[in-house]
């Protein structure tokens, strides 16, 4: 049966809420709530709604015609620090030592049936060293010394490779292809050969990002889906959120490409699109379809109804839009191109989304509007015996006793946030997504014969100096049993190289280790002063990782600041924002806690937490819980405006958004958890962080501890110095 609110006074300040009848139907608030512009945008596009679909069904339909050439132009992730040590080394050997290029790559030989010094065998690896030589992008061709202890059947020859980043990762592919038809041509089939390197490796991976795309979302839309028609009870209900989130999609890539023949594009940019764009999209135009169908109960025509429910919970939007855009403009703080390329991508995804919503929303419902309770689905409904849904008992219960209420959400959350103090983070190849292709074999072998860690040492001479004098260090780098290679190259003039071939994996903690007592050795035995630089796939791990943690500090602070500001002027309150921001990072480190639980403690899987993961999770779980902050309180704020009444506010911000919210953030939830689908270890943990934070941004905080501080808070959720009376 429905309720109203009847108000009796407490010592909390405000007035304690008792249920009473009241008369049937939803309470629609004030007429001129909202935002007055984008009311005449509401019903701007559903008086017009054929062509507002048409200009969608344009921007989708080209959209589709572009995906072929970003597909093409699709690059991995850039995983150059500028500025950074290992950059500064490879640009030094480029001006020095051209013929090595830009990144040091190795050629990669192997036989089942011929040793490495067999006739066949050489004249495979010498017709491969003649037909890479005859290309621009190659540098020089170096064969590696035999490696004590390894396989007689392989033989590694250093590659100097030409260009940016960019250049070197489009070129890839041809020059595989070339060494492969050398190398099986000489050898009748019997060698093969491939090329290997930090580049290529993470080549590889983002080849498997496309196919690990599609299979998320053949998993995610039905399940989403399924999820709309029994929360929204209709078919047809359903159908208008799918089809604006599917057009944001496609638009949103789109959106992608055109940008792409501004800046380079990875694959990570749209998964992240993507998966950006369906949750969003899917949130948002439910946000106004439920707003839209109150107004429908309330007797408004159809255009009204898409006016009222855009200029409402179109205001809402708008601002968990603007939240989600300064969340990610965050990133383009970090000295990390990976990161800027995210902070594009997820501000694209929030505005493509928002102006969908705002529109597209509106127009739809407008149009089908007569078929909105088609395909209605049975549904269960908690506490029918009784009168009154069980949550709604439930929530006048923590009205009574909200102190208690707190007290237990902020255990439960300090318990799940407590394993982050044995976090330990770290960038790694992702073996398990390389398993099967050659890139995976080929390093499984790098580590076995004991020359995956190569490092190429940067050694200037000082002004008019001779060359540097490494005899004693290369002979105590020969000297460790961790080192394979230790060889030297001078051009003459002004540099001096050491390559240096290290046992251990270059992504683990031992060759992190190698690579600092390299340096500390270089410190003892080369002339003092001697600068010492290096780059290599240990130096550029290890240059990627500085970066991310050394920015993660500088996005904490902008994000903190910049979503004060907005909570500060969207709620008028000092309280508001300080509350909001305390428990999105009392989330974040509950999250992570659960996240070191799941992947490092459990499952027998020990596996480091991505470096990069913080910067990601931090950014898209601060913006997705302000926006369920922004939608539950901007209700409470709303009928606190008109009636003065805290308490009562908070009941009234409850009942009106607990459906909504559990909705929306089970449908995020499940796009990102359908992350954890893929090949990728570091999609996998970051679809799970934020599907576990959604979770508990929805349930302890949203629905527990937010309505139980604002409840013991009272009149003071509204104060603001210098603001004289109430919120209204």
């Amino acid at each position: 049966m429905p309720v109203g609110v009847r108000r009796r006074r407490s010592r909390h300040g405000g007035a304690a809420a008792a249920v009473s009848p009241a008369a049937p139907g939803p309470q629609l608030e004030d007429p001129g709530a909202g935002s007055a512009a984008l009311g005449r945008l509401g019903r701007a596009a559903a008086r017009r709604g054929r062509l507002v679909l048409a200009v969608w069904l344009l921007l989708a339909g080209g959209s589709v015609m572009l995906l072929p050439g970003l597909m093409q132009r699709l690059a991995p992730p850039s995983l150059e620090v500028p500025g950074s040590r290992s950059a500064a080394a490879a640009a030094m050997i480029a001006r020095g030592l051209p013929e090595l290029g830009e990144e040091q790559m190795l050629l990669a030989f192997a036989s089942a049936s011929l040793d490495a010094g067999e006739p066949r065998f050489q004249q495979a690896m010498a017709a491969t060293v003649d037909a890479l030589a005859a290309r621009q992008d190659i540098g020089a061709l170096l064969p590696l010394p035999e490696i004590d202890g390894g396989h007689p059947g392989h033989a590694y020859v250093l590659a100097g490779v030409h260009g940016d980043e960019l250049t070197r990762q489009r070129n890839l592919p041809a020059q595989l292809a070339s060494a492969r038809q050398a190398a099986g041509d000489a050898s009748a089939g019997a060698v093969s050969v491939t090329i290997l390197g930090v580049s290529r490796a993470f080549a590889q991976m983002a080849h498997t990002d496309m196919a690990d795309l599609r299979s998320m979302e053949a998993v995610t839309i039905p399940v989403a889906a399924l999820l709309l028609v029994f929360g929204l009870g209709t078919v047809g209900a359903a159908v208008v959120p799918l089809v604006v989130g599917g057009s944001a999609i496609m638009t949103g890539a789109g959106a992608l490409a055109v940008a792409g023949t501004l800046v380079p594009v990875d694959s990570t940019m749209l998964t992240y699109t993507v998966t950006m764009s369906l949750g969003l999209g899917l949130d948002y135009t439910l946000l106004i379809l439920l707003r839209y169908r109150q107004a429908r109960r309330a007797g408004l025509a159809p255009v009204a109804a898409a006016g009222r429910a855009a200029a409402t919970a179109g205001s809402t939007v708008a601002w968990c839009g603007a939240v989600v855009v300064v969340t990610s403009c965050a990133l383009l703080v970090v000295g990390v191109p990976w990161a800027r390329s995210l902070a594009l991508a997820g501000t694209l995804a929030a505005l493509v989304t928002l102006a969908a919503a705002l529109t597209l929303g509106p127009a739809l419902l407008a149009l089908v509007d007569r078929r909105l309770e088609w395909g209605r689905v049975p549904r269960w409904r908690a506490g029918r015996g009784t009168g009154r849904p069980a949550w709604l008992r439930g929530a006048e219960h923590l009205m009574r006793r909200p102190g208690r209420y707190a007290v237990a959400a902020v255990t439960v959350l300090l318990l799940a946030a407590a394993p982050v103090l044995h976090l330990r983070l770290g960038l790694h190849y992702d073996r398990g997504a390389l398993a099967g292709t050659d890139v995976g074999a080929g390093l499984a072998e790098l580590e076995r014969d004991g020359v995956a860690g190569l490092t190429a040492l940067a050694l200037p001479h000082p002004d008019g100096a001779a060359p540097v004098d490494t005899f004693a260090f290369g002979q105590a780098l020969r000297a460790d049993p961790r080192v394979s290679v230790a060889t030297v190259l001078d051009n003459g003039r002004d540099l001096t190289v050491m390559l240096v071939a290290g046992r251990p994996a270059p992504d683990s903690d031992a060759g992190a280790a190698l690579q600092r007592d390299v340096h500390s050795l270089a410190g003892r035995l080369l002339p003092a002063g001697q600068q010492v630089l290096a780059t290599g796939p240990t130096a550029r791990l290890t240059d990627l990782a500085d970066g991310a943690l050394g920015g993660l500090w500088r996005v904490l602070a902008v994000v903190l600041l910049a979503s004060s500001a907005l909570l500060l002027i969207v709620f008028r309150s000092l309280l508001i924002p300080v509350k909001a921001l305390a428990m999105n990072l009392l989330c974040v480190c509950a999250t992570f806690g659960l996240l070191t639980v799941v992947f490092q403690d459990l499952g027998g899987q020990g596996a480091d937490i991505n470096v990069l993961l913080p910067l990601v999770v931090f950014t898209i779980v601060f913006g997705l819980s302000l926006d369920y902050e922004v939608f539950l309180v901007h209700r409470i704020a709303e009928h606190y405006r008109r009636d003065g009444d805290n308490t009562a506010a908070v009941l009234h911000g409850l009942r009106h958004t607990a459906r909504p919210i559990t909705l929306a953030a089970a449908i995020m939830a499940v796009t990102f958890g359908g992350l954890m689908f893929t090949r990728r270890l570091d999609f996998q943990q970051g679809g799970f962080a934020v599907a576990a934070a959604i979770v508990i941004d929805a349930t302890i905080i949203r629905m527990v501890l937010v309505p139980s501080l604002m409840r013991l808070l009272g009149q003071r959720n509204w104060w603001l110095p210098g603001k004289r009376g109430s919120a209204r």
